[in-house]
C-alpha cells in the first residue's frame, strides 16, 4: 500500500479497504470532497482512537463542513465516541457518508508495525510525534484538496499549548484550537472520534493474520489494553518463541516486550 488515499462512501467500503492481505501497511482513505466545502468558510475537527492498546492499529480521523452547515453535527448525533455503543457509533458514521454533499471525512490507519517500528529506530520516534504527524497530515490533506478551511479543532496530546503553538507554526493562516475532551466539547471533534474508532473496530474484526493464512484464528483478545488479563492471556497464548506475536501486535510495548522475554527464545545478535 502507498500513501495514496482511497476513496469510500460507507462502511462498507472501509471494510473493503482495510481488507487486504497485509495489515504492516498503513491505510489511508477519505470520503468524496463535498464541493460547498471549497467556497464555504470551513471548520475541521481532528482526533484519534486506539492510541493506548497493544494490539491493532491507531486511527487517526478528520471531519470538516462549513460553518452554516455544522448544525447537521448534533442532529446526526455526534457525541464523545468513548460514550456512545458501537451501534451507535456506526448508525452515526452511516449518517455522515449519507451527508457527502456537505460532510467531508478521512482517517489514517497506522498499523502496530508502523508503531513498533518507529519506536525501534535508532533515532526513536515517539507515539506523541506519530501522532502529531498523522494530525498534521490530515489536514494538509484537506487543504491541498481545496477545502475552504478557516478554524480547526484537535483533541490534544502532550500538553495543548505545545501542541497547538507547533500545529499553528505549521498551519499560520489557519485558527487552531487544541483542547483536552475536544470530543465531548467540539461536535466536529466528535465527529472525526466516531470516523476514527469505527475505523479501529472494523480494522480489528477484519484483521488479515498473514502469518498463519487458512487458519481459524484465535480472536478472544479483550479490550486489547495492556491492563486486561484476557489480553495478556492472549499474548502469551500465541507466541512464537523464534518469530514473536503476528502483525497485530505492537511489538514495542512493554507488556508485549515481557511476554517476549519470559516466553520466547533468548538470541544474542
Amino acid at each position: 500500500m502507498n500513501s495514496n488515499y482511497i476513496v469510500c462512501h460507507n462502511i462498507s467500503d472501509v471494510k473493503s479497504a482495510i481488507s487486504y492481505e497485509n495489515n504492516s501497511f498503513d491505510v489511508r482513505i477519505e470520503s468524496k470532497l463535498p464541493e460547498t466545502t471549497k467556497t464555504e468558510k470551513c471548520i475541521l475537527g481532528i482526533d484519534e482512537a486506539g492510541r493506548g492498546p497493544v494490539l491493532g492499529p491507531m486511527v487517526y480521523g478528520t471531519s470538516y463542513c462549513s460553518v452554516d452547515n455544522q448544525a447537521i453535527l448534533k442532529s446526526l448525533g455526534c457525541a464523545d465516541s468513548k460514550v456512545l455503543s458501537e451501534l451507535a457509533r456506526d448508525e452515526i458514521f452511516d449518517g455522515i457518508t449519507k451527508q457527502s454533499e456537505i460532510l467531508g471525512w478521512a482517517v489514517h490507519i497506522i498499523s502496530p508495525t508502523t508503531i513498533s517500528n518507529c519506536s525501534f529506530r535508532r533515532q526513536k520516534c515517539s507515539l506523541n510525534e506519530i501522532s502529531h504527524n498523522a494530525a498534521i497530515g490530515l489536514i494538509q490533506r484537506v487543504l491541498d484538496r481545496g477545502v475552504n478551511i478557516c478554524e480547526v479543532f484537535v483533541d490534544t496530546v502532550g500538553p495543548p499549548d505545545k501542541y497547538q503553538e507547533k500545529l499553528l507554526s505549521i498551519f499560520p493562516q489557519l485558527k487552531i484550537t487544541v483542547s483536552k475532551k475536544a470530543d465531548s466539547l467540539f461536535p466536529i471533534v466528535s465527529a472525526a472520534s466516531i470516523c476514527a474508532k469505527v475505523t479501529r473496530d472494523a480494522a480489528l474484526k477484519n484483521w488479515k493474520f498473514i502469518e498463519r493464512p487458512g487458519e481459524d484464528i484465535d480472536s478472544n483478545w479483550g479490550s486489547g489494553y495492556p491492563n486486561d488479563p484476557v489480553t495478556k492471556e492472549y499474548l502469551k497464548k500465541n507466541i512464537d518463541p523464534v518469530f514473536g506475536f503476528p502483525s497485530i501486535v505492537r511489538f514495542s510495548w512493554s507488556t508485549a516486550e515481557l511476554v517476549l522475554k519470559n516466553n520466547a527464545a533468548l538470541i544474542d545478535w
